[in-house]
């Protein structure tokens, strides 16, 4: 007996899910799985787990963690990695960037009193030039080195005048304020050509000046690395970079009491190269490296 046509194409297609479900949703998989397995490839298909010396999972080799105390303080005796704009800081659910760009350079500073929609106080927003010269100073001071870049202020935020001309955008300097720094605070400039520099004053409209960055006179390569106080595109990095990681050997070895030729060859140790030679620069993997200090060099 012949089945009707419209009987016989929903078994075909019937067939076709059947095949094809056993084909890609189990058969696939199952391959996928055992080739991901097989010595060399297991270690990167599992998520990289790194375990300490007890056995237990301590986080994995290719995301980033945050090696601070309760109050988020820098642990000293480790190595400190760059910073973070996923969730809390590392988070894999919230991997993301800032999304502050190079012009975002002004601050909108914290209204006294007032309180935003869910009746929080009013903590303003900091730009991006003051979040990275605020980390700078912070670094800074923990590594015993200047945290002077240009465009910034001593005292860790973006130097940044809102500067008004006799003639809207030309002319005579009439008036400058500047804007990242809150009244009563003694601006960072006296005087910009001539005119004395005001601080600001939160909750004021100071759009109708031109935003002015000033450079000051740190030095051109400052001694605190980009990595340090930029956080990464996906804010997972795990590593940062040789520079940074020299830069933080002389406190590592102080707060664990040992040698620092020791510290610099495990910083070596957990170096990687450029990806297939020529891509990238050289990495140190953060985990890896406080890992083997706990384990060879616990100190005092």
């Amino acid at each position: 007996m012949r089945l009707p046509s419209w009987i016989s194409q929903h078994l075909a297609a019937l067939r076709a899910v059947l095949v094809f479900t056993v084909i890609l949703g189990l058969a696939y998989p199952f391959v996928v799985f055992g080739v991901a397995q097989l010595p060399g490839l297991r270690d990167n298909a599992n998520g990289s787990i790194v375990q300490g010396a007890d056995g237990k999972d301590v986080g994995s080799s290719l995301i980033g963690q945050s090696f601070t105390d309760a109050d988020g303080n820098a642990v000293l005796t480790y190595f400190q990695s760059r910073p973070s704009a996923a969730g809390d800081g590392y988070d894999p659910t919230s991997t993301s960037a800032s999304n502050l760009g190079p012009e975002s350079i002004e601050d909108t500073l914290p209204v006294p009193g007032a309180v935003d929609e869910e009746g929080n106080p009013d903590e303003g927003s900091q730009s991006l030039l003051t979040q990275v010269c605020a980390r700078s100073v912070e670094v800074g001071e923990r590594e015993g080195v200047s945290g002077a870049r240009p465009f910034c202020t001593a005292d860790g935020v973006g130097a940044v005048l809102r500067v008004y001309y006799s003639e809207g955008l030309t002319g005579t300097v009439t008036r400058a304020v500047s804007v990242n720094q809150a009244a009563p605070a003694t601006p960072f400039i006296a005087t910009y050509q001539g005119v004395t520099v005001e601080a600001a004053k939160p909750g004021e409209d100071y759009s109708g000046g031109v935003l002015v960055p000033i450079r000051g006179d740190a030095p051109a390569k400052p001694a605190v690395p980009a990595d340090a106080v930029t956080a990464s595109a996906s804010g997972l990095d795990p590593q940062i970079s040789e520079e940074y990681a020299q830069l933080q050997v002389a406190r590592v070895a102080r707060e664990r009491g040992v040698d620092p030729a020791a510290v610099r060859e495990l910083v070596e140790e957990n170096t990687t190269g450029r990806a297939l030679g020529f891509m990238g620069e050289p990495a140190v993997n953060v985990l890896r490296l406080n890992m083997a200090l706990d384990r060879e060099l616990s100190g005092r």
